[in-house]
């Protein structure tokens, strides 16, 4: 059975299609899914689409066509809890749908049927995967484009660090600063101490909740909506995260 990646964005999914053995490309469900191995390991790879219902069908077809014994989701995010900077990774351990609100029904945040707020990403998975993105965080500093350097506020360089921790999806694409202090105040209030946000995750997490299949994500952090941070986002993914989600991937597919 094969492991499954999706990512967000062409980019990221373009020099792993590149390093797959035996490749093939199969047309499913008005989506591209390549086939083949890497490090010796049967993978799928797939891109997930912009949005939750987009990413669950990806990843429901995943499962149900290709039989993936495990999803992993590779990406960028926007950076919203303390200390978290442009050019670093966020190990989601638990994800929650920051748009759902079904109250008075329920309590904000919960999705019916399930009593509960998140979904908790595979502990033995997720344990993996930080251990290849720490490798390759710690190693990463020397490889930025000066011309997308990471700065923070003061202007000084920033070392790309890794979190773990909560990660929220939405169907909006969050950017505003004050978008942002409101929906982190909103969920801290609620006990949800917040990382990073995006736009698939959550979904994804539920669809493999439900049919038990190990989840396990990683975002690299490409923009803070606080004006802390500026990169030229295109180039940052191409030089950045497309290189974290090459290598982290790689580097998973050994401990596997």
């Amino acid at each position: 059975m094969a492991t499954a990646i999706l990512s967000a964005l062409p980019q990221e999914q373009s020099t792993l299609v590149h390093r797959l053995a035996r490749p093939q490309r199969v047309t499913h469900a008005g989506r591209a899914f390549w086939t083949g191995d890497i490090e010796g390991r049967a993978v799928v790879l797939a891109l997930s689409g912009i949005g939750k219902v987009a990413a669950a069908t990806t990843a429901t077809a995943l499962i149900e066509r290709f039989g993936a014994a495990r999803i992993l989701f590779t990406g960028v995010a926007g950076g919203i809890g303390d200390g978290v900077q442009v050019g670093d990774v966020v190990v989601a351990e638990e994800y929650l749908q920051h748009d759902l609100d079904v109250s008075p029904l329920f309590p904000r945040w919960e999705v019916p049927g399930y009593a509960r707020h998140r979904f908790a990403c595979d502990a033995g998975l997720t344990a993996l995967l930080s251990g290849a993105a720490g490798a390759y965080v710690t190693s990463a500093t020397g490889h930025f484009d000066p011309k997308i350097s990471l700065q923070v506020a003061d202007g000084t360089s920033a070392r790309p660090r890794l979190h773990h921790g909560l990660v929220v999806s939405g169907d909006r694409f969050v950017s505003a600063a004050d978008e942002v202090s409101r929906l982190r105040t909103a969920l801290q209030d609620g006990g949800h101490d917040v990382l990073a946000v995006e736009m698939e995750g959550a979904a994804v997490a539920q669809v493999c909740h439900d049919y038990g299949v190990p989840f396990a994500a990683m975002r690299t952090i490409s923009d803070r909506a606080d004006d802390t941070a500026h990169v030229d986002f295109a180039a940052f993914v191409q030089t950045v995260a497309s290189r974290y989600a090459e290598h982290i991937m790689l580097g998973l597919m050994r401990l596997l």
